[in-house]
């Protein structure tokens, strides 16, 4: 994701390079002599991907710039529950997701007592990826 304009100046002139390697990669079937078709191919692919990404990341800065993408912040508010009734319903205890995590019950039950007001991003995303993880072996 493209956070800034830096960011954006940067991502834009490696499009313009994935672009020009790209017609390049085309424009030099001499280039490729000697390896293998499937290479080759993959090599393409390859860039063509990288430069198909680059590209969405760009559309989706220059929309959010824009102000042509409406994003809610009410999710925010959200996720204390949300991350409760993940648990509940991914089938962990408060115990299950402490141990999974390497803390104490206390700790989670305090957590999710306090809507995660005392819980860090970084803390937040782990307890995210541990239920998760749980739902997905599931």
């Amino acid at each position: 994701m493209i956070a800034n304009e830096r960011e954006y100046r940067i991502t834009k002139a490696a499009a313009k390079k994935f672009e020009q390697a790209l017609k390049n990669f085309d424009e030099r079937p001499a280039a490729h002599r000697g390896a293998h078709p499937r290479l080759v191919k993959a090599e393409k692919e390859g860039i063509a991907s990288q430069l198909a990404t680059l590209r969405r990341e760009l559309r989706e800065y220059e929309r959010l710039r824009a102000g042509r993408v409406r994003i809610s912040l009410r999710e925010v508010e959200q996720l204390p529950k949300k991350l409760v009734r993940a648990r509940i319903a991914s089938g962990l205890t408060q115990e299950a997701l402490a141990q999974k995590l390497g803390l104490k019950r206390q700790q989670i039950q305090r957590y999710e007592a306090t809507e995660y007001a005392s819980a860090s991003l970084a803390t937040i995303r782990q307890i995210a990826q541990a239920i998760e993880s749980t739902v997905s072996a599931g």
